[in-house]
């Protein structure tokens, strides 16, 4: 049983975005989560991926039946770049210097783990 998440238009880079991707990717959600509260990067980014994992739970029904999270696991996860703000700031001389805030959409994949 599979759910796939995505959130778009967040206001994170790309760059920093994936190294926390790949920190987690191919892990079972319980060692995500725990992954996810030691990361010493931006708290925002942590806290939306661990709304949309919980959600992604929610999804297949997690919370209505007795599973445990160990028995489910991120199988892929992916950043994909979104539209760029572009804003201005004074420089010197009287110039213009650009500015470029990043968005980006997450996609997230989680699988349960077939018991054999």
């Amino acid at each position: 049983m599979k759910s796939k998440i995505t959130m778009k238009y967040i206001r994170y880079t790309p760059r920093k975005a994936n190294q926390i991707l790949t920190l987690i990717r191919r892990k079972k959600l319980d060692k995500v989560f725990g992954v996810l509260s030691f990361i010493n990067k931006s708290m925002a980014i942590t806290t939306i991926l661990n709304k949309m994992l919980k959600n992604a739970l929610a999804n297949i029904g997690y919370l209505h039946n007795s599973c445990d999270a160990s028995n489910f696991i991120l199988k892929e996860a992916w950043v994909g770049q979104g539209p760029t703000l572009k804003r201005f700031v004074a420089g010197p001389r009287g110039r213009a210097m650009p500015i470029k805030k990043r968005t980006v959409h997450i996609t997230l994949v989680i699988e349960k783990i077939i018991d054999k």
